[in-house]
Formats: C-alpha cells, structure tokens, sequence
C-alpha cells in the first residue's frame, strides 16, 4: 500500500509560449509520518527517437511532509531548444511529473505535449527553419494524463 497518493494535478499557465515555465499545482495525501523527503522531478521528452534528448527541466525535495493533505505548486523551466532535433520542437511530445521516497520511484504523471506553430507559413514546406520560438505554443493535454503507479518498500525494507 502506497502511503503518499496523488489526489490531484492541475496544469496551470496552459496553453503557454513554448519558453516559458511549466507549472503544476500538485495535491497528494500522505498517510503515514515519512522520515525522508520526497523527491519530485520535471522530465521533458525531447525526442520519440532517443531517450539522450530528455531533460530533467526541475528536480525538488518536498519534507518534512505532514500527515494528511499536502498542496504545492512545482515549477520548471521550460526545454532548452537547443537540446531537441529541430524535427521535433513543433508537433507530440510528453511531460513527466514523477515522484520517489528514497530514490524509488513511485508515481509517474504524463502528459502528451502539442508545440504548435502559430505563425504563417506553407502547408507543404511546414514552418521555417530555423523555427522562431516566440511563434510556438505549448499545450499540455492535462485533461488525460497517464498516471502509472510503482509498489515499493516505504518502510525501507525490501
């Protein structure tokens, strides 16, 4: 049995210019004193192809944590660009919002990521290259998130 539960996760700012941070308002329960913190991590996909274009946009230790209902907001900074094939700033990409108590891994929350390109441009050539980040929009498809839920041994006995 978990004791830490994520009841809720709201995507704020959303939709949002492509550089600008990602926010989400976290609720979880915790049932039961934790004698260490809770580590929350940001991971952006930059890449279907490859795992080596992900960026760790934040990481945060959250603790003490009381018994009870627990509310923050987490706050990362958007991809560096430059770290994503130019192929796949504009179009589907995830967010991960995960969480682990004692490098174990718990939770995971993603969500699928719509980089839009709002400027004008031909259909058949697609948006100009170099792509101009201050035209992408950034859309968290935050109503269907894909949350995955990992056993793990809270008491630190395996």
């Amino acid at each position: 049995m978990s004791l830490v539960n994520v009841t809720n996760m709201a995507v704020l700012n959303n939709p949002s210019p492509f550089s600008s941070p990602l926010l989400f308002e976290i609720t979880f329960e915790c049932l039961q004193e934790l004698t260490d913190d809770l580590e929350w991590k940001v991971l952006y996909v930059g890449s279907a192809e490859s795992s080596k274009h992900d960026q760790v946009l934040d990481e945060i230790l959250v603790g003490p944590v009381p018994v009870g209902i627990n509310k923050f907001v987490l706050q990362a900074e958007p991809p560096d660009p430059r770290r994503i094939p130019p192929n796949d700033i504009i179009g589907v990409t995830v967010v991960l919002v995960t969480c682990a108590y004692r490098e174990r891994e718990f939770v995971r929350i993603g969500y699928y990521v719509n980089n839009e390109y709002s400027g004008e441009y031909d259909e058949e050539t697609g948006p100009p290259k170099p792509i101009e980040l201050g035209k992408v929009t950034r859309m968290i498809l935050a109503d269907k998130p894909r949350v995955t839920r990992f056993p793990i041994p809270w008491n630190g006995q395996e």
